[in-house]
């Protein structure tokens, strides 16, 4: 019997030959990633070991990207207790100001994780890596205190579910829809402590950047993480970026899932995910009528250089509705200056955008961006709970950059046709 993917990495890192799901495994952590939100937490359950040492001053990454650059004295403190432990232990790969970016487009981009690592982050979204074939997954800042002190972490192994996603790709059908029809099929918890699996024709005609935009959202179906197989596409993605050597692993053919599940996205139209979960998910043309007043283009999840060409596809030559706030949020430094040479900027800028540096900002409710009692906004951000953007009375409806740029234009939830 042949493992999956996430089986063959974890027996790697346990040092075993074979691995099944259910297993209990001690396991060798390749990054440990933290930011300014989930950093001081972790930084005091390590000092709580009482270790002189953390385990690798190179594979530990700090990055402050969620209130940065700082709203207010709270986050400041905080930021100044996460610089001065990355001082006192010598932190190799640092972030902040001018060099910092949205953690989870940030690390790919400069190399940092490869393909096979097991990437530990104080941060749900931390997923995000499985699009490099990295088993990545989120745990709680007390957690990656240990690991921070000893370089390894206990897991189970997670069964896997397959998605083999097939069919003929519409216009302005990106991956942020197949990941959103995925999880509209199978709930937010339809992959609870499951690794997913995604593959078919399909994802192997996605760029690295809708790869990322999948696996980022597997933890809104309550995925332990998300995996995609490597190919030439990952491979040309990680050629002269990897700071270390990758691994590329796949899964065995006589892999055991614990269920496939077949995606067809033949005639599917751009999706919209209502408040107040990821799994309302309803077709684009069923958003009558929904005034808006805030449109947020940017994130972990879309906030990379493809997603700010296809909004700037559509907002070329057009100016944002009279009373809708446009916010473009580049993911990281190296994307905004891609996206200041390619011209992306000016046309967001003649659109009457605000231009963020790279921050988490609005989509935690953080800065930037939060919203007022009864306001509703588009984003291309990966929730929409009660809260998540501001006032509990407020909505956030999740949609491609493709929708978020023609509903900036037209005041309402529209279909990028629209718009054009």
């Amino acid at each position: 019997m042949g493992m999956t993917l996430a089986e063959k990495i974890l027996a790697v890192k346990a040092k075993r030959d074979f691995v099944k799901p259910g297993e209990i495994l001690l396991c060798d952590v390749d990054i440990a990633l933290a930011n300014d939100v989930t950093a001081p937490l972790a930084i005091k359950a390590f000092e709580s070991i009482g270790k002189n040492d953390v385990f690798n001053r190179e594979r530990i990454v700090l990055v402050m990207d969620h209130f940065t650059p700082n709203k207010d004295i709270s986050s400041a403190m905080q930021v100044k207790f996460v610089r001065e432990f990355a001082k006192k232990y010598g932190i190799v790969n640092y972030f902040e100001g001018g060099d910092v970016g949205i953690e989870h487009a940030l690390l790919p981009e400069l190399g940092l994780v490869v393909p096979s690592d097991l990437v530990i982050g104080a941060d749900s979204h931390t997923c995000t890596y499985g699009a490099i074939a990295a088993f990545a997954t989120g745990v709680g800042s007390t957690d990656l205190g240990f690991v921070m002190a000893t370089g390894k972490i206990w897991l189970k192994v997670p069964e896997t579910i397959k998605f083999e996603v097939k069919g003929i790709r519409g216009e302005f059908v990106t991956g942020k829809d197949i990941i959103l029809k995925i999880i509209g099929m199978i709930g937010v918890d339809g992959a609870r402590y499951k690794a997913m699996e995604f593959a078919g024709e399909v994802i192997r005609g996605l760029s690295m950047d809708e790869r990322f935009t999948i696996c980022n959202m597997a933890i809104e179906a309550g995925g332990k993480a998300g995996l995609i197989e490597p190919d030439e596409i990952t491979k040309a993605y990680v050629g002269g970026r990897a700071k270390r050597e990758p691994n590329y692993l796949c899964s065995d053919k006589d892999a055991e899932y614990k269920k496939i599940i077949e995606v067809d996205i033949t005639g599917m139209e751009p999706l919209v995910a209502f408040p107040y979960l990821p799994e309302n998910v309803k077709p684009v043309s069923e958003a009558k009528d929904i005034k808006i007043d805030q449109v947020v283009i940017g994130s972990c999840t879309n906030g990379r250089i493809t997603d700010l060409r296809q909004a700037a596809e559509i907002l070329r030559g057009k100016k944002a509705a009279k009373d809708v706030r446009l916010i473009v949020i580049p993911a990281t430094p190296n994307v905004y200056r891609q996206a200041l040479e390619e011209g992306l900027i000016e046309i967001f800028l003649d659109a009457g955008a605000v231009i963020s540096p790279p921050t988490c900002g609005p989509c935690l409710g953080g800065h930037m961006g939060i919203l007022a009692e009864g306001e509703r906004a588009v984003a291309t951000t990966n929730r929409n709970f009660v809260g998540r953007m501001g006032h509990p009375k407020s909505e956030v409806y999740l949609a491609n950059p493709y929708v978020a740029a023609a509903s900036a234009v037209l005041g309402r939830i529209a279909h990028p046709e629209e718009a054009i």
